[in-house]
């Protein structure tokens, strides 16, 4: 697809991407920790969040590797982050403590404010335009945040990992999101937050990948590699949502 032609279909990743993740996360460790007293309270708020964040990093990716199941990586993380506190826990007292940090992060629940602005005009850019996600992760969990957000209205199918059985960047999911719709992999676009896992996942599988790059230079760069492959299958990269209507419909 160029930008000369319209995508019949536009699909997107929810974490980071549509959905306020890493805001929700680092509101809700702090206020989690704050709740709790302790070492974690009297802890440098920047070196917590980035231990939370590391955590999670590396036991969600456990769970995608197939390593650990959906309830094991929660109480992996709050073990792991409890330890380097000081506290050791039981996997019940892990199982605990992360509901009540649920509490705290589901607290701060919303979407990027470019979220709805962005397909409201892309719908009336692109008449008939259709939208959808496909999500790293479990369906149930996934759908409470679009009920809870209300993005759920504005989606016709959810595409998870769990439920597929394939996780991106595997072509397979993309491709199958594009099946479900009746879509052409060429006439349909996939936005997502992260370079290797969204973007070059999206194009390796014909469709038209935007790396939405948030983060910009205030982040660590992508490897070099995943540079080099992005600029060889003319990826999109842009910094806000705001940006996307004009690059895929211009007027």
């Amino acid at each position: 697809m160029t930008t000369a032609t319209s995508p019949a279909l536009v699909l997107f990743d929810l974490d980071d991407t549509l959905f306020a993740h890493r805001e929700a996360v680092a509101a809700g460790i702090l206020g989690h920790v704050a709740a709790q007293g302790g070492r974690g309270a009297a802890a440098d708020p920047h070196a917590v969040v980035e231990l939370w964040n590391a955590l999670e990093e590396q036991h969600y990716h456990a769970y995608l590797a197939g390593n650990l199941d959906f309830a094991g990586q929660r109480s992996a993380r709050a073990r792991d982050f409890a330890a380097a506190h000081g506290v050791q826990l039981t996997e019940d007292e892990a199982s605990a403590w992360f509901s009540d940090y649920f509490v705290h992060y589901r607290a701060h629940w919303r979407l990027h404010e470019d979220a709805l602005p962005c397909l409201d005009e892309l719908a009336r850019r692109i008449p008939g335009v259709r939208f959808g996600l496909i999500t790293n992760g479990e369906l149930a969990y996934q759908s409470v945040k679009l009920a809870d957000t209300g993005l759920d209205a504005q989606v016709e199918h959810v595409i998870t990992s769990a439920e597929f059985g394939l996780s991106k960047p595997r072509p397979e999911i993309f491709r199958h999101a594009c099946a479900l719709f009746g879509a052409d992999p060429q006439l349909s676009v996939y936005v997502g937050d992260r370079l290797r896992t969204d973007a070059i996942g999206a194009a390796a599988a014909g469709l038209t990948g935007v790396w939405l790059d948030r983060v910009g230079s205030a982040g660590p760069p992508p490897p070099e590699a995943d540079l080099v492959e992005a600029r060889a299958l003319g990826l999109i990269r842009l910094t806000t949502l705001a940006a996307l209507p004009a690059v895929l419909a211009p007027q």
